[in-house]
């Protein structure tokens, strides 16, 4: 039997930081997002050899043991074992199972589209076709994030599995006690045709660990670090802002806050820009950008900028001269999907 799936990367528009706890927990967050033509795939094969073989294959990773009930987290393809770990343990106590598990990403890891979490909500979904697990979106993110940021151990939000499980663009509230409510938004179909048509998606060549600077985000929300947090209560207050915008189609007004809001991301931890980010970011207003922003976490990574589309590629043309990679995309409305091959 074979099984596939995949889950769409997301680009994270207004309020991202404010779904970290403890700042959602004490404050509320907002986030907006959408999720792009850009996917995490996996297959799962089954076998009757009782071996359990998982491959990265844009990775280049391999890790390969006998069927059992638990694997150890090691360092190698952490992820895939707290998956099987927790599938195991919550749905299928009685038996280990055998397969071979591929899998690989359109975006590598680092790169501020929320890769590493839609990897997850990938690989869970194709147990959830082969096993038959009765479990709704909701349950597959949450279970997404428990597996990723306390099984795991890994640092981060919550966005991301909640953006890959339900696909389009959702507004996204998050709140005490993992208490999220997705609010997908019915965007026209002229207002995304405007908004990919003024969007350029620029891949600094830079991956980054994401970790770092949500530890340091983390640190200064339970510090009380005033400057910290007076930038996420503005990320929060713009991303209410911008939802409305987007739903009105006044993209210059989204934009004038798309650029309000990366001013203010970048006070909430000192890693989040640096000169290779700033010189872009300048580069791409000198070229007739109206705003922009670096997706995810912050440190490199994807950027978006915002420009009239009469003037995109004379700023794709100037991007393509720096050490990045422009990268061609299209909005998508759907979430997660499987099928037996």
């Amino acid at each position: 039997m074979i099984i596939r799936s995949k889950a769409p990367l997301r680009l994270g528009l207004a309020g991202g930081g404010t779904d970290v706890s403890p700042y959602c927990d004490e404050f509320g967050g907002y986030v907006l997002n959408a999720t792009l033509d850009m996917y995490a795939y996996c297959t799962i094969e089954t076998t009757n050899d009782d071996k359990i073989s998982f491959h990265a294959a844009d990775r280049d990773e391999f890790f390969e043991s006998e069927s059992c009930q638990e694997l150890t987290l090691d360092g190698v393809l952490d992820l895939h074992k707290g998956i099987y770990n927790r599938i195991i343990k919550q749905f299928n106590q009685s038996t280990p199972l055998s397969f071979k598990m591929t899998t690989f990403s359109d975006a590598p890891a680092g790169s501020g589209l929320g890769s590493s979490s839609t990897m997850v909500v990938a690989i869970l979904q194709a147990f959830v076709e082969w096993m038959n697990l009765p479990l709704g979106e909701y349950d597959i993110a949450h279970l997404a994030y428990e597996i990723e940021r306390i099984d795991v151990g890994l640092s981060g939000g919550r966005q991301d599995q909640y953006a890959a499980t339900f696909g389009g663009f959702n507004f996204i509230e998050f709140y005490a006690d993992d208490r999220v409510i997705v609010n997908p938004l019915r965007i026209k179909s002229w207002v995304i045709n405007e908004l990919e048509s003024s969007t350029v998606l620029y891949y600094t060549g830079a991956s980054r660990e994401s970790a770092n600077i949500i530890n340091e985000q983390v640190r200064n929300a339970e510090n009380k670090n005033e400057k910290s947090l007076q930038a996420m209560h503005e990320l929060k207050a713009d991303a209410l802002i911008m939802k409305e915008a987007i739903l009105k189609g006044d993209l210059r007004k989204f934009a004038e806050y798309l650029g309000k809001s990366w001013d203010a991301k970048k006070r909430m931890a000192s890693s989040i820009s640096n000169s290779s980010i700033d010189r872009i970011y300048d580069l791409a207003m000198d070229c007739g950008a109206y705003a922009g922003k670096v997706s995810g976490a912050g440190g490199g990574g994807f950027m978006m900028f915002m420009v009239d589309p009469v003037h995109r590629l004379q700023l794709i043309s100037e991007l393509r001269k720096q050490n990045g990679q422009v990268i061609n995309f299209h909005f998508t409305q759907n979430g997660m999907e499987s099928w037996m091959a």
